[in-house]
């Protein structure tokens, strides 16, 4: 028999504060990391006066580089593959719409070839991205 308030006893919860406080550490590296890790196609495009696009929702976009490689978002694929990677994708959406980013250096028929390509998978709409004209005001003419 055992007398008195003696707990040598086994503690039978799960202290749950490490668990909490490492994944408290975690979330705030992966807030701030997560910004710096947003990369993406860099492409030269080709200026223009147009409005700019609603930012509501994602879009896909395809992009041409100057050495004439194409990605789908971040994901570079070939022209003989554009469409079939395209099919697979649209078939989950809704909306058909594409946006073609297009290097100013690379040939005019490369980008006829990517749009024919990509108007064969039966996209609705298809948008050009362009980057908008930096006019000179009249107070920094000399």
């Amino acid at each position: 028999m055992t007398s008195g308030g003696n707990n040598d006893g086994l503690m039978s919860e799960i202290n749950v504060t490490p668990f909490v406080d490492v994944m408290l550490v975690l979330l705030i590296i992966f807030m701030v990391t997560a910004p710096m890790m947003v990369q993406g196609v860099n492409v030269s495009l080709p200026e223009a006066d147009s409005k700019a696009l609603s930012s509501e929702k994602e879009h896909l976009v395809i992009t041409i580089d100057n050495k004439n490689h194409i990605y789908i978002s971040d994901y570079k694929v070939t022209l003989d593959l554009l469409q079939k990677k395209l099919k697979k994708i649209l078939e989950g959406r809704a909306d058909r719409e594409v946006y073609l980013r297009a290097d100013k250096e690379i040939s005019y028929g490369m980008v006829v070839r990517v749009m024919s390509e990509i108007s064969e998978c039966g996209i609705d709409k298809l948008g050009m991205v362009t980057e908008p004209v930096e006019r000179m005001s009249s107070n920094t003419r000399k």
